[in-house]
């Protein structure tokens, strides 16, 4: 988690391709790939450096992966979000 929480941070004050980069080195840590908080990070990340292709599919794995109900359905609501985006774009060009 510690990591994870960096990642998050050099986000914020380096941009999101910086937060990604430290992504990868959680990308073998069972502890969370089983889970749905990687991926969820993942997906926001991805979704600020403006790869919504990537990011829809990281928030549904993340809200596969989720244990709560309200954990899913707002991860599941992201994806649809991202999913409306991504038909006006493809719509508009």
């Amino acid at each position: 988690m510690i990591i994870l929480n960096h990642a998050i941070a050099a986000a914020i004050v380096h941009g999101p391709r910086k937060g990604l980069e430290l992504l990868s080195a959680l990308d073998s840590d069972t502890r969370l790939t089983e889970r749905h908080r990687l991926e969820a990070v993942r997906a926001h990340l991805l979704e600020m450096a403006g790869d919504y292709e990537a990011a829809l599919t990281c928030y549904r794995i993340a809200a596969s992966r989720a244990s709560s109900l309200p954990e899913r359905n707002y991860l599941m609501m992201q994806a649809a979000r991202l999913s409306e985006i991504r038909s006006i774009d493809q719509q508009s060009s």
